[in-house]
């Protein structure tokens, strides 16, 4: 007995994560739509992780851009640094830079949010009413999450290019026509599309991950700041399983060809 539970322990929270997405997945679809809880909870996603993620965004990309030209320069191929600014943008920097910001400020807030609400024995007092918290609380905030990862990428990358197009062109000697007519040379339609579902996989496991630590918080007020702590661990653990498995596929599948 005791060597069973020392194998299925450590077992448990994965199967109560997986439970508790397919809980979530059923629920998207059930009536009444919480609309106001789901606005709310991307309007507050939205404003935490917009000043982060672009403030995360200038310096990674500007240092990956500036190694990336200094080699262009050696050969002679500076003109073709707007290839690699659309190329290291849309198909990794974009979604990674998003969504480490919204697991590491949405979600822990998510997760706090909840957390908190799990010690004062409101999420109880919801199933003791008969309201389903996952319905009511987990559908709006992963939805949430996921839609804002979707937006986040888009102004990343606007932002991301900018910030690129300045420093090759305005620092390292690359013609302004060049680099804006050789963005596409690498980089196509579907690196978009797959861009964007990365991000949306990426927001939907961290708005997931903070909603399961946040109602499996116990201990109290230390409970919820190890809950915290744990979120941002597992989101962006998750991330980059996610992201070496999604770009495995494309690529496989004839991606960016």
């Amino acid at each position: 007995m005791a060597e069973r539970d020392l194998i299925t322990r450590p077992l448990a929270p994965i199967g109560g994560f997986f439970a508790m997405s397919l809980d979530t997945f059923r629920a998207m679809f059930r009536r009444p739509f919480q609309l106001r809880e789901f606005l709310e909870q991307t309007v507050f996603i939205a404003g935490v992780s917009i000043f982060p993620a672009i403030m995360l965004t200038v310096p990674f990309l500007g240092v990956v851009i500036y190694l990336v030209n200094q080699l262009l320069m050696q050969i002679g191929a500076i003109d073709l640094a707007g290839a690699g600014v659309g190329l290291a943008v849309i198909r990794e920097i974009g979604p990674m830079a998003s969504v480490l910001v919204v697991a590491g400020a949405g979600a822990t807030a998510i997760c706090a949010d909840l957390g908190s609400r799990k010690i004062r024995e409101e999420i109880d007092a919801l199933q003791v009413l008969g309201v389903d918290p996952v319905h009511r609380l987990v559908v709006p905030r992963v939805l949430a999450s996921t839609l804002v990862a979707v937006l986040l990428n888009a102004v990343v990358s606007a932002v991301a290019i900018g910030t690129g197009y300045v420093l090759s062109v305005a620092l390292q000697g690359a013609s302004p026509g060049q680099f804006a007519a050789n963005l596409t040379l690498l980089t196509h339609l579907s690196d978009f599309v797959v861009s964007q579902i990365k991000a949306a996989s990426f927001g939907l496991c961290a708005g997931l991950v903070a909603c399961y630590r946040g109602l499996t918080t116990a201990g109290g007020a230390k409970g919820v700041g190890d809950s915290v702590n744990q979120t941002v661990i597992l989101a962006i653990v998750l991330l980059f399983v996610f992201n070496v498995l999604i770009t495995a596929v494309y690529l496989q599948l004839g991606g960016g060809a």
